[in-house]
């Protein structure tokens, strides 16, 4: 191993070598020189040889991150469709259910029968039960009944209950309550509603065509 003192006296021979004549280094000092001017050619050919790759891998890296993103966002997109999908399914159930409890064109007759018979089921006297102009609105149709019945006001009371629990959906609107002749009368508009069958829903469309539109 090499004392201190000779590590000094290699120091001391370092700063005395002349760059001019390195050919009368001594062999250590040419060794070093070698590695460190060989080092360095390496360094720099390959910074200038690297160079466009490590631009052509910084463009890489970049587009990776991009395609990273739009595989994100289209993941994203595909769990939101999923869930659109969802939701629409459980929409078109809950309107299927709700289309069940619509009666058809052939079941309206029934339908007013049972109005009828929930007022006088409850005593009521019918002074006015008058179906208005049905009313074409998408897949269904609103039919207005205008009524009014004479009785107590719990028996009215109980009648727009048995209303609301028919099977079929009717709705007491325009209510109206009034004292005469000792008893109460309630004027009411009572909506009911009914699906359209394939050959309306087909007139419908036609209808709804502009005119010179191909049918």
């Amino acid at each position: 191993m090499m004392n201190l003192d000779g590590l000094k006296q290699s120091l001391v021979d370092l700063k005395n070598l002349n760059p001019k004549t390195p050919g009368a280094w001594p062999w250590p000092a040419k060794i070093i020189a070698f590695a460190v001017l060989f080092v360095a050619v390496v360094a720099a050919g390959a910074l200038l040889i690297w160079q466009d790759q490590w631009e052509t891998l910084g463009k890489v890296q970049e587009e990776e991150g991009r395609l990273k993103e739009t595989f994100l966002n289209k993941k994203r997109q595909a769990i939101n469709l999923d869930l659109i999908k969802k939701q629409l399914n459980e929409t078109q159930e809950s309107f299927g259910a709700l289309l069940k409890q619509l009666p058809s064109k052939s079941e309206m007759d029934a339908l007013l029968t049972d109005i009828n018979q929930a007022g006088l089921g409850r005593g009521l006297q019918f002074e006015l039960f008058r179906p208005g102009a049905e009313t074409m609105n998408g897949a269904f149709a609103e039919l207005p009944i205008t009524i009014r019945v004479m009785g107590n006001y719990d028996d009215i009371g109980k009648f727009s209950s048995d209303i609301a629990m028919l099977p079929r959906i009717v709705t007491l609107n325009d209510i109206a309550i009034n004292p005469a002749a000792g008893t109460l009368s309630m004027d009411a508009v009572a909506k009911t509603y009914r699906y359209l069958d394939d050959s309306e829903v087909a007139a419908q469309k036609k209808t709804a065509l502009p005119a010179g539109a191909k049918k």
